[in-house]
């Protein structure tokens, strides 16, 4: 079971990042909003929990978050490979899911930690747009529709997240460095976080994730 981590703030190019990814390995990519939502709409124990929070507008707790989490591991066969993107978020996540893969004799092989400035960040989240029916991200200078407002795969409707407008992006980025400081001090002690540049194009950010990515483990 090799597990790996995308961390960066919002608008850092996650998304974008797994999805090259996991077309040249075979990664799972796990992301926890993603599972949070399958979670809600399949109405399983964990999921109903969450929703509690999140209809209250709420974080969804650590202990509910990792229990997502160990769920998907659980589903899958043991020797699965996974890239978690959105977790963990907090040093108290990180601690748990480290202890959830000693349980299944593993560990976080790598975290990778897409650096941006500021200025990067909020040019891409309130260019974001995102297909209301299939979910495709675009862009409205980096990716833009063939249409404006049309979804090039599936033609349905673009529109932009509430929380992309500029308003709010000061304050997720805030409380991401908030978060995340101490995850990349932690990470970084244990010598498995590496910096990638996230202002760099797509196909490099890609490629040198990669190329760590394919090579031979080393005491493990």
């Amino acid at each position: 079971m090799n597990v790996i981590i995308l961390l960066g703030a919002p608008g850092a190019g996650k998304g974008t990042a797994a999805e090259g990814v996991k077309a040249a390995v075979p990664f799972m990519h796990v992301s926890t909003g993603d599972m949070l939502r399958a979670a809600v709409k399949a109405g399983s124990p964990t999921g109903r929990e969450a929703e509690g929070f999140m209809k209250r507008g709420e974080l969804v707790p650590d202990n509910v978050m990792i229990r997502l989490v160990e769920e998907k591991f659980d589903a899958e066969p043991p020797n699965t490979a996974y890239m978690l993107d959105g977790f963990p978020r907090t040093m108290e996540q990180a601690t748990m899911l480290d202890a959830s893969l000693a349980r299944r004799a593993s560990r976080v092989d790598h975290v990778f930690y897409l650096d941006a400035p500021r200025d990067l960040l909020i040019a891409r989240l309130t260019g974001r747009r995102i297909c209301r029916k299939c979910g495709a991200n675009y862009h409205m200078v980096n990716i833009p529709p063939k249409k404006s407002g049309v979804c090039d795969t599936c033609g349905g409707e673009l529109y932009q997240r509430a929380d992309d407008h500029e308003a709010t992006i000061g304050t997720r980025l805030e409380v991401f460095v908030k978060q995340t400081r101490s995850l990349i001090d932690y990470y970084t002690q244990r010598g498995v976080l590496v910096r990638v540049d996230a202002a760099d194009h797509r196909d490099k950010i890609i490629g040198h994730i990669l190329e760590i990515v394919r090579r031979p483990a080393v005491g493990q």
